[in-house]
Formats: C-alpha cells, sequence, structure tokens
C-alpha cells in the first residue's frame, strides 16, 4: 500500500439535490489489499485465542466463517455506490462481529473456566485487549468509509495503530506468556466436538478398578 499497490479509486456522490438529483460525485481512495491482509490475519488470530480457550472446532470453524463474513461485507460496503447500499452490508458486517464476540467470549469463557487461575486470567487479558481493540475497527470505518468524516489520510493512520497494536502486541504478548506454559495438543475427533481435553481432569464415573493397582 505504501508503494501505491492495493489502492483503487471508487466514485460516490457526495451531494443530492433536494429533489434527489446528483450534485457532486467525488473519488476517495480504497485501500483494498487492507482487507485481503485482514482476511488472512484475523482468522488466525482467533484460531490463537480459540486454542487458547480450548474451544471445539465446531465453535471455531463458525467464528472463522463469521469473521471471513465481516471483512468480506466490510469491503463490499467501502465499494458501495449508494449510501444506502453501504450501511447494508456494514450492517451484516457487525452482525457477523457479534457473532465473532460470541464465540469467543462467552463460549471461550465457558471452555476456559476448567483450566488453571493463571490460563484463565491470561486468556481473560488477551481476549478483552483483542475483542476491544477489534470493536475499534468498525467505529473507524463508520466515521471514514460510512460517512466519510475523517480524510483518507486519518483513515490509514487510524488503521496503522490499531494494527500494530492487535497483531503486533497481540503476537509478542501471546508467545512470551504461553512459552510458560503447559502445551496441549488437541487430538482431532474429541477436540472438534469437545474442545482441548485436560490432563489429570476428574470425571464422573470413572472410577478406580482393582486393576489398577
Amino acid at each position: 500500500m505504501a508503494t501505491g499497490d492495493g489502492i483503487t479509486s471508487h466514485p460516490y456522490v457526495s451531494e443530492r439535490s433536494k429533489h434527489g438529483a446528483v450534485i457532486e460525485i467525488v473519488n476517495r481512495d480504497i485501500y483494498w489489499a487492507r482487507y485481503v491482509d485482514w482476511s488472512l490475519t484475523t482468522p488466525l488470530l482467533l484460531l490463537d485465542l480459540s486454542l487458547l480457550a480450548g474451544i471445539n472446532g465446531a465453535s471455531i470453524l463458525v467464528a472463522l466463517v463469521s469473521d471471513v463474513i465481516m471483512i468480506l461485507t466490510g469491503l463490499f460496503a467501502a465499494f458501495a455506490r449508494d449510501e444506502a447500499q453501504g450501511w447494508g452490508w456494514y450492517a451484516i458486517a457487525c452482525i457477523a462481529y457479534l457473532n465473532v464476540v460470541y464465540q469467543v467470549g462467552y463460549k471461550g469463557r465457558h471452555a476456559i473456566s476448567t483450566r488453571d487461575n493463571k490460563t484463565r486470567a491470561f486468556f481473560g487479558a488477551i481476549s478483552l485487549f483483542t475483542l476491544l481493540l477489534w470493536t475499534a475497527y468498525p467505529i473507524v470505518w463508520g466515521i471514514a468509509d460510512g460517512a466519510r468524516r475523517v480524510n483518507v489520510d486519518g483513515e490509514i493512520i487510524a488503521y496503522a495503530v490499531l494494527d500494530v497494536l492487535a497483531k503486533g502486541v497481540f503476537g509478542f504478548w501471546l508467545l512470551l506468556t504461553h512459552d510458560n506454559m503447559a502445551r496441549m495438543s488437541p487430538a482431532v475427533d474429541g477436540f472438534w466436538s469437545h474442545g482441548i481435553s485436560h490432563d489429570g481432569a476428574i470425571r464422573v464415573g470413572e472410577g478406580r478398578t482393582p486393576d489398577d493397582n
């Protein structure tokens, strides 16, 4: 994007008369490469959080699909020629994002509840950090691409700061903390339905037999 690639000039109606006639059409740069980047990186971030919490595979898949839908509909909204159409795509993106919050926030908290205190505290902190940052993205989009109250330069700066925090800081925090935590490798079958199994967990109905001695 810095070299001028991944950018498209997009015309939109800036002003209409009282009778609905178009008075002025303005071009605004759309950095579509940013959406390509998000479609590749944000699912990986979600996967990190989901595996940390031990969310089951089906819920992870739902979260990842919702995330991709959110990114694509945001791109459609950016290229919409009509304001109503743009906000319509934006609304769909927000609904998809709410599902991501549900999968990571609600189901993640439920899955992490059986883990140790250190892991629970870490997941709570890093997931809250991530979701708060992600919530800022649609706000920036609504002010910049949506309402067009912020110029393209301001939009670039805002997204750059958010990306550094949501990716760079998130990545370092996750890796440095995870090095001090036990690693678990889930089996695909049980993981898909039940999430990561916890070695040493006490299960009702599983008792010792004379043979165990």
